[in-house]
């Protein structure tokens, strides 16, 4: 019997038209796995909403999109280390006057913070990587389910770690963050909520 991994292609290419119509929030898209995945997503024909803290590095993905010939991408500045109710508030109001639904939500935001062993963490440093990697997450999801709920059939993927499954010392406020976002990921899985899949 084939594991998982087995069953996943050594290399995809997705139709260009695989996400055609599809508009896609991604956070954390400046640089890292937010930016791959958001010009792959591009790439395959979705309109990318480009949230992150930098706005340079979103011009600049902006430009690479644009240059592919990719639908044109937005956006959407959104620092999770100091965001308000309001700025949550006004990017669910903008999506919806701007795009009328959104058709997922990939969380690629993450902040690494201190590889200390735990006795020795700066507690203002855990409290910011577990608000950056947990807690805004949790709130942008809750603020955009009504945008969600516009799509046929929305996703909303939260992207983990490995040291959830295998603990390590060291890795602090960021393995505790994955694996209460992990947590959070499951009740909403189990919320059967019609229209939305989460991962």
């Amino acid at each position: 019997m084939n594991s998982e991994c087995d069953m996943i292609p050594k290399q995809f290419t997705p139709d260009a038209e695989l996400l055609a119509g599809r508009v896609i929030l991604i956070t954390g898209a400046g640089s890292g796995l937010g930016k791959a995945l958001a010009v792959e997503s591009a790439r395959a024909g979705a309109t990318v909403i480009l949230s992150g803290r930098n706005g340079a590095k979103l011009e600049r993905v902006y430009d690479e999109i644009e240059t592919m010939g990719a639908p044109r991408p937005a956006i959407a500045m959104l620092d999770l280390a100091s965001a308000t109710a309001v700025d949550y508030d006004n990017l669910a109001k903008t999506i919806d006057a701007e795009f009328g639904k959104l058709d997922g939500v990939v969380h690629a935001a993450a902040l690494l913070g201190d590889r200390t062993p735990l006795e020795q963490y700066d507690v203002p440093t855990w409290c910011r990587v577990l608000h950056v990697n947990l807690t805004a997450p949790f709130i942008l999801t809750q603020v955009l389910l009504p945008n969600l709920r516009k799509s046929a059939d929305a996703s909303v993927i939260f992207v983990s770690s490995g040291v959830v499954k295998n603990q390590r010392p060291f890795w602090g406020a960021y393995a505790v963050a994955k694996s209460g976002l992990e947590s959070v990921r499951s009740m909403l899985s189990k919320n059967s909520m019609a229209n939305l899949t989460f991962a």
